[in-house]
């Protein structure tokens, strides 16, 4: 018996002539999720080889390190403020106006890093730009939220919706295994110098050539009358942050909350081993990202696997038992030096099973008439909570106190989902 946090309200049906089957959309969510995350892992895996050479030489390698995963979470702080923006544009011209614009943004700022000259050349003006154009990278996301990966899951059948949450979220691991892909290449055969020269620029470029393709299809999806009428129905509008907050905010705090052990399990077996290795260790980049490599084709099985398991056990069990195997895991991050490959293989296990149900509770837990802000707004800070500050803080507690308060920083998030799990677990029981 499945076992599903509960709805707010009913599902609402589509007439057959404007049918708009969840088969028809995972193509392009599965694309716009590939080109995000495609996007933000090549820029995170630059913060931890690249960034503090090139736009931070004049700090020691740690602090240098530190800075550059803190100029990484400045997307997660503006992309809340996306909304205020581009609501304009979407009032005066129309959804795909937006969406065009935000692209823009998005794609411009990424390839615009890709031309940003080093510290030695140009001073601080050089981390200037780089913080300017991460901070729009996140306008640019925030902007472009289409509502899609919101359709899919509402008009999913009820007993595959599990099934259906899961595809959005195989973007995280897709768009790891291209970046990292990338970056094993270009680390491999170019020397240092030439990977810091000019090597670590081509991936910028790539991702500007996802975004174009991503922004085709989504064009071309939202411009016909089936998904204006599907939107409609679904009320894939948005709505003010204080009518949500107003009728919702208590969804919305338990909704950032239950993603914080995926969020943060993201952030620990992609970018803070990078970051560490590269600070303390002995293993090579290229064998640590090859590592990283096999633990995202892991990943992908286990996200694709987590939705009949969901369907099959309830997703709210699911979570549970991956969240406390998260907490176990926290305490096997001090043998990340001698036996890397234990620890990312594992969590990249863990994190297909808990990444790949993470957003699937949110779309049927609000009002319709509030639902596209409140699954936008929740993710935000969800983000927030567990992944902008993961790499800077797990790292920060490395240098100062050992490797095993990186771990307890883990503990944390899985302790996090766990208490808002039980939380939901007595809230369904209460009828509330």
């Amino acid at each position: 018996m499945s076992s599903e946090i509960p709805s707010t309200s009913p599902d609402h049906d589509v007439p057959s002539f404007a049918e708009l089957h969840p088969d028809e959309l995972i193509g392009v969510v599965i694309m716009s999720r590939v080109s995000e995350f495609f996007s933000f892992f090549t820029f995170a895996i630059a913060s931890a080889l690249v960034f503090p050479q090139v736009f931070f030489p004049n700090f020691a390698p740690d602090v240098g390190m530190m800075i550059s995963f803190g100029v990484l979470s400045l997307l997660f702080l503006s992309r809340p403020f996306a909304r205020l923006i581009f609501r304009r544009v979407d009032r005066r011209l129309n959804r795909s106006a937006r969406i065009t614009v935000a692209m823009f943004v998005f794609g411009g700022s990424t390839v615009f890093i890709g031309f940003i000259p080093g510290y030695a050349e140009i001073g601080i003006v050089a981390p200037i730009l780089l913080c300017l154009a991460r901070l729009a990278q996140g306008l640019g996301i925030g902007g472009s939220w289409d509502g899609v990966p919101i359709l899919m899951m509402m008009e999913a059948p009820e007993k595959r919706r599990s099934w259906y949450a899961m595809i959005p979220q195989l973007g995280a691991p897709i768009g790891f295994l291209i970046a990292a892909s990338i970056f094993y290449v270009l680390t491999n055969f170019l020397t240092p110098e030439e990977f810091l020269a000019w090597g670590w620029r081509f991936p910028f470029f790539v991702g500007l050539a996802l975004q174009v393709v991503a922004l085709f299809a989504r064009l071309r999806l939202i411009d016909t009358p089936e998904f204006e009428y599907a939107a409609e129905t679904q009320s894939l509008r948005g709505s003010p942050v204080t009518d949500v907050l107003r009728h919702h905010w208590k969804q919305v705090l338990l909704g950032a909350y239950l993603p914080l052990a995926a969020y943060a399990l993201l952030q620990m077996v992609t970018i803070y081993p990078l970051g560490y290795i590269q600070l303390f260790g002995d293993l090579s980049i290229p064998d640590l990202l090859l590592v990283q490599l096999a633990g995202g084709f892991i990943a992908v099985f286990t996200c694709i696997l987590s939705g009949p398991l969901a369907d099959r056990f309830g997703r709210r069990r699911l979570l549970m038992a991956v969240a406390i195997a998260i907490g176990l895991l926290s305490f096997g991050i001090v043998d990340l030096f001698d036996r890397v490959w234990i620890y990312v293989l594992v969590g990249f296990t863990l994190l297909g099973l808990s990444f790949g149900q993470s957003g699937g509770t949110l779309p049927h837990r609000f009002k319709p008439e509030y639902r596209f802000t409140a699954v936008s707004l929740t993710g935000d800070i969800g983000w927030l909570f567990g992944a902008a500050f993961a790499p800077i803080v797990s790292l920060g507690l490395t240098i100062r106190f050992g490797i095993e308060f990186a771990g307890y920083y883990l503990l944390s998030g899985a302790v996090a989902s766990l208490i808002a799990l039980f939380i939901v677990q007595r809230m369904s029981r209460g009828g509330r």
